[in-house]
């Protein structure tokens, strides 16, 4: 199992910072890679659906949808990655770090299966570049 994790302190709300991780659409804004998005269920929250269009190797676009398996705001926001060559789970584990700042921890787990195991460890550093990222949700929630 491919495992990879990252930690940020953020200088907002707990609420705040939820509502934004829990609204798909804002990706682009901080997850360099997302090409579109789009939600594709009537409901947000648990079992929310986006389509997502990632860049790829060599400037391909690559799937990437997803469907939100938990969502217990403002704590705890889960998904699974349902197209595209890898699938992995993914969770937003927010916690009040002190007055108006929050901790926020995300994790992504994937189970490479079949041909995929040949690509593990490209799975694995891309999974690194991911979680990495929250830096720039930071960055762009201090705005």
């Amino acid at each position: 199992m491919a495992r990879a994790q990252y930690t940020v302190t953020i200088d907002r709300p707990i609420a705040d910072v939820f509502a934004y991780l829990a609204d798909g659409t804002n990706n682009p804004r901080w997850r360099r890679g997302v090409l579109e998005i789009r939600r594709t269920s009537a409901n947000d929250g648990e079992g929310a659906t986006y389509l997502q269009v990632l860049a790829g190797p060599g400037g391909r676009r690559v799937r990437g949808d997803y469907r939100v398996t938990t969502y217990q705001p403002p704590t705890l926001l889960e998904f699974v990655v349902t197209a595209g060559p890898a699938r992995p789970t993914g969770r937003f584990q927010l916690s009040v770090a002190d007055q108006g700042r929050t901790t926020v921890t995300f994790s992504l787990d994937h189970e490479p299966r079949g041909l995929m195991r040949l690509m593990s460890g490209m799975v694995s550093r891309q999974m690194q570049v991911e979680v990495g990222q929250l830096q720039h949700l930071k960055q762009d929630l201090e705005r």
